[in-house]
């Protein structure tokens, strides 16, 4: 056998084990969720979100709401808000900001405050959002294509870049594996997990969570994969006190 043979063998059984690695993980029962509370145990959580998430996209009620919510619902007492105002921001003391639309400015400046003050946030910023739709593109309905800073990033020290290539990404959160869609990459002063998919940032007396993709939250049922465990997870690493 030749030397060039030989590295055109050796480069498919990399190939082959590196492929083999992922079904793995892929096909790996998900890790135990975390109990539902009682009703009257269940913290307030703030939801702001661009994404059909309490409602399909025709607004209707019919649907209960997308299995994100459910899975999020069994452990906290959702409150959603439209904007990250003062009065808004005061109804709790834990925010899950999905894909948020743009907010003014003198609403971060707010929202900054809060998380200095002591509020915690989980933030999924998605630089490529693949999300489906049938609103077509200009729909002020239809999920945005993309997170848009306009300064809170920064203003914590990260940075948010867009995936290099679209696809299906194999990421980690909450220690579970979880199925994303073209994620982005973190950058930064705070505490940033390997891939660039988690930055955990100490604000003041608070705490932001920021996750570098949206798409996980898009499955059709609350038990597909571990996507919606490692959510509820993460979020149970901010006190709600």
């Amino acid at each position: 056998m030749t030397a060039a043979r030989r590295r055109v063998l050796l480069v498919i059984a990399v190939l082959l084990a590196a492929g083999a690695a992922v079904a793995l993980a892929l096909s790996r029962p998900s890790s135990p969720s975390l109990p539902p509370r009682p009703a009257g145990e269940k913290p307030t959580l703030l939801l702001l979100t661009s994404l059909p998430l309490m409602f399909g996209e025709d607004f209707s009620i019919d649907g209960g709401g997308s299995p994100a919510l459910s899975a999020v619902e069994k452990r906290y007492r959702i409150v959603p808000i439209s904007v990250s105002s003062p009065a808004e921001l005061a109804k709790g003391r834990l925010l899950l900001m999905a894909h948020p639309l743009a907010q003014p400015a003198e609403e971060l400046v707010a929202l900054d405050r809060w998380v200095r003050g002591g509020g915690r946030v989980l933030l999924l910023a998605d630089p490529l959002l693949e999300w489906p739709s049938r609103r077509p593109l200009g729909d002020p309905l239809r999920p945005q294509a993309m997170f848009t800073d306009t300064g809170l990033l920064g203003h914590w020290g990260l940075r948010l870049d867009a995936p290099d290539e679209r696809g299906k990404a194999l990421r980690k959160l909450g220690g579970m594996p979880v199925v994303t869609y073209s994620p982005g990459t973190l950058h930064g002063g705070c505490e940033i997990s390997p891939e660039g998919f988690v930055a955990d940032c100490r604000i003041g007396r608070g705490r932001a969570l920021v996750i570098a993709d949206a798409d996980l939250l898009n499955v059709d049922e609350p038990g597909d994969g571990t996507n919606l465990d490692a959510v509820v997870a993460t979020l149970a690493q901010l006190p709600t006190r």
